[in-house]
């Protein structure tokens, strides 16, 4: 039963302090489904215990794999007795990443079904590149009753150009293709940072792997593969969510545990606007002092501007001097939040796919709703920001993405509670 929770934030206070980002929710639910690949034991370590990670483990151990959290952050899974290759609704209707069991399931067993999936709903997410991809791998893929079966008598590599860079395309693809006869290769891959660590943990695991992080995926098929023990890479969202937080608060904040060169499209716009940076081997030192300037900003694949920043950028933007616009060119209906950063006192004026905002002195508190994932974060930014209280509903948008996010900002300042309804 869901239960009901929202954060009550008391704005207006500077962040101050050290934050260390979780292992990254993108690479941990391609990596989960993956682990089924080898018919053995794989332990993933520096998982974010986090409501989509749960949730993927609690589907897979309804489906025979022995799934157990040696700690909160490290899962071992055990799919040795795998023996359903049926994810139902009812398993899968929390979680976006549910589509990863297809093309493990159909690399293992040559078989699948899930149902279609949940998450967040910001707009039609098709899947047609994972079934072209599946297709040219010699599956037959149909969509009944609102699941998708794939079948197939063997799996054979073959090249596969993506008409639009999707990660989640990229990554199904290469699920399917490490087992198959023969070479795969992907063209117009996706590059983001959690595409390259899911290669590697494929990699740890037999397979043969290359060109992950560029635009061209060589995969020759193995045999067989085998378990693992592996490591994931900080969150490149988390960083650049705590990095926007140090900026919004006018803050001295050190985000700790994240890679710098994934941070760069988010570092480059923070330096525009007029925020202080300093760099480590593992860390960004932010701090801000004046009113920030506005920016124009257009999300892109990776290395471009990530789309999943983009709500937290404009709970910055609203309260930068000047006129700054943003271009959504990844999701169409991104924008459903921006209504509610107006109930904060925001000037965004939204068409089509490009917000412009203009920036006003101060945010007020409010009653608001999270209307996604990342929406949730830009409004719990917004709210530090604001003076006086506000309140967020609709947490389980945020706790599928964000590890124990109130706690990191108190430790730095903040003053948010988080209250049962």
């Amino acid at each position: 039963m869901l239960i009901l929770e929202e954060l009550i934030v008391n704005g207006g206070k500077r962040l101050e302090g050290e934050v260390f980002v979780s292992g990254a929710k993108n690479a941990a639910v391609a990596m989960i489904p993956a682990a089924i690949l080898a018919n053995d034991v794989c332990v993933i370590e520096n998982l974010p215990y986090i409501d989509d990670v749960i949730s993927l483990a609690d589907t897979l151990n309804e489906m025979g794999v022995k799934c157990d959290f040696l700690d909160p952050h490290t899962l071992r899974i055990d799919s040795r007795n795998l023996n359903n290759f049926c994810a139902t609704y009812e398993a899968v209707k929390k979680i976006r990443a549910s589509y990863y069991l297809l093309g493990a399931l159909l690399g293992r067993y040559k078989q699948a079904e899930v149902a279609f999936p949940g998450g967040c709903n910001f707009g039609t997410r098709p899947i047609d590149q994972h079934i072209k991809g599946f297709t040219a791998l010699g599956a037959e893929v149909v969509v009944e009753h609102g699941m998708i079966k794939a079948r197939a008598d063997k799996l054979v590599g073959t090249q596969i150009y993506l008409d639009v860079v999707s990660v989640g395309a990229t990554i199904n693809i290469m699920l399917a293709a490490v087992l198959a006869e023969g070479t795969t290769t992907i063209e117009n891959a996706a590059k983001e940072p959690h595409v390259v660590d899911t290669a590697n943990f494929l990699n740890s695991m037999g397979a043969n792997i290359k060109g992950a992080g560029t635009d061209v995926i060589r995969i020759v098929g193995v045999k067989k593969l085998s378990g693992t023990n592996y490591m994931i890479i900080p969150d490149q969202i988390e960083a650049g969510t705590y990095m926007i937080a140090g900026a919004i608060t006018r803050g001295d904040v050190t985000v700790h545990n994240l890679i710098p060169k994934h941070m760069e499209s988010v570092s480059a716009k923070l330096l525009e606007m007029g925020v202080e940076l300093e760099e480590g081997d593992d860390y960004i030192r932010v701090k801000a002092k004046d009113r920030l300037k506005a920016v124009n900003i257009k999300t892109l694949p990776y290395p471009g501007f990530p789309t999943d920043l983009q709500p937290q950028m404009s709970a910055l933007l609203s309260i930068a001097e000047g006129t700054s616009i943003i271009t959504e060119s990844v999701w169409e209906n991104r924008f459903q939040y921006i209504d509610e950063l107006k109930r904060l006192g925001a000037d965004i004026k939204v068409e089509g796919r490009v917000a412009v905002i203009k920036g006003v002195k101060k945010l007020s508190g409010a009653q608001v709703s999270a209307t996604d994932l990342r929406a949730g974060a830009g409004l719990v930014l917004a709210a530090l920001a604001a003076e006086g209280k506000t309140t967020i509903n609709n947490l389980q948008y945020i706790d599928r993405g964000y590890e124990a996010i109130e706690k990191k900002l108190n430790a730095m300042g903040a003053e948010i509670i988080r209250v049962k309804k």
